[in-house]
C-alpha cells in the first residue's frame, strides 16, 4: 500500500514520540523540535503506519531519512516494498545501516556520509573545561567571566523570546537574508521561540551581561543519558560569549546527562574545525544510500 505523507504537525508530537522511544540510536534531526523547526527549509513530511513513521524531504529534492520505530523488530521486505526502487535514503544512523546491510531480504547500497555525524561530547568535561586540551576554552571562558559582569538564567515561558532580540541583531551582523542556510535557521528559531510552550523537553539558557543579552542556547533533552543542542548565538560584542554561553548551560542544566550532542557540521570546514577543538568522545554516524530491490 502507498505511503501518504502529509506536513509535519505540532499536534502529532506525542504520537511521533511514542516511535521515537523505540529507536535504538536517533540522530539529531529526527528530535521532533528540529522536524519543526526545519520543516519549511527542507520541505519535511511524514507518513504514518502501524510500526514506522516515514520521513521524507522534499526540498530541493526527495530523498526518505530514517523511518522511526523499533528497526530491530521491523519486517524491512514488507515495508520497504512500499517503495519504488531505487528509492534515495539520508541521514540513515549507523544502527539501522547495519540492520538493511545484514538483511537477506532487501538490497540496500550505502555508504558513510561523514558530513551528517553528530558530535558527541562529554558534558562533566564541557561543564568543567579541565586539563591541557581544554586549555584554550578554559582560557576564552575565564576572560569572558573577568572582563564581563554577567549572568546565566535559564530560559523558560517567561522569557523565551528574549533570545529574539538577540537573534535579529546577530542576523543582521550576518545578512542572514543573502545566506539561504542562515536564513532558514532564523525562520526555524523564531518558529521554536513562538511555540516554546508546546515542547515538553525543550531548555535553554540566556547570559546577560548587564540588561544586554551577550548569548543564548535552545536545546532538549533528548533521551535519558543525552542533551541536544539545537541553536547557540553569541554576540559579537563580547569576546568569549560562545565559549562562556557553552559552558554555562552544561554547567545549570546538564543534570544527570552524561553526553551532549552538538549536531553535524553539514561538510563546513570552519564548523568541523571547531566541533573538533571541543574534542568528541563519539559521533552519531549516519549513511546515505539507495534502495534497490528485494532480493
Amino acid at each position: 500500500m502507498p505511503l501518504s505523507f502529509e506536513p509535519i504537525r505540532l499536534d502529532q508530537q506525542e504520537r511521533y514520540r511514542v516511535f521515537l522511544k523505540q529507536c535504538p540510536g536517533p540522530g539529531s534531526e529526527y528530535s521532533f523540535i528540529n522536524l519543526f523547526a526545519w520543516q519549511e527549509a527542507h520541505g519535511l513530511e511524514w507518513a504514518w503506519t502501524d510500526t514506522l513513521v516515514w520521513i521524507r524531504q522534499t526540498i530541493p529534492t526527495t530523498v526518505y531519512w530514517a523511518p522511526m520505530g523499533d528497526w530491530q523488530a521491523i519486517n524491512w521486505r514488507k515495508a520497504l516494498d512500499s517503495l519504488e526502487a531505487p528509492s534515495p535514503f539520508s541521514r540513515a544512523p549507523e544502527q539501522l545501516a547495519m540492520v538493511w546491510k545484514n538483511s537477506a531480504e532487501i538490497n540496500m547500497q550505502l555508504e558513510e556520509d561523514r558530513d551528517q555525524w553528530d558530535y558527541l561530547y562529554s558534558v562533566p568535561e564541557l561543564a568543567a573545561l579541565g586539563g591541557k586540551k581544554y586549555h584554550s576554552k578554559k582560557n576564552h571562558l575565564n576572560r569572558f567571566l573577568k572582563t564581563y559582569a554577567s549572568r546565566y538564567v535559564a530560559m523558560d515561558a517567561s522569557n523565551a523570546r528574549e533570545a529574539s532580540r538577540l537573534q535579529e541583531s546577530w542576523c543582521q551582523w550576518r545578512d542572514c537574508e543573502s545566506q539561504e542556510s542562515l536564513a532558514n535557521e532564523n525562520q526555524g528559531i523564531f518558529k521554536v521561540l513562538e511555540h516554546w510552550e508546546s515542547f515538553p523537553n525543550i531548555l535553554g539558557g540566556l547570559l546577560f551581561v548587564g540588561d544586554d543579552l551577550a548569548a543564548y542556547t535552545i536545546g532538549e533533552a533528548f533521551t535519558p543519558d543525552m542533551l541536544l543542542i539545537h541553536f547557540e548565538k553569541g554576540s559579537p560584542d563580547y569576546n568569549g560569549s560562545y565559549q562562556a554561553i557553552n559552558q554555562q548551560f552544561l554547567e545549570n542544566e546538564g543534570g544527570n546527562h552524561p553526553l551532549v550532542n552538538r549536531e553535524q557540521d553539514t561538510g563546513d570546514e570552519g564548523m568541523r574545525k571547531a566541533k573538533m577543538s571541543y574534542n568528541p568522545v563519539d559521533f552519531v554516524r549516519k549513511y546515505s544510500g539507495h534502495f534497490v530491490g528485494l532480493k
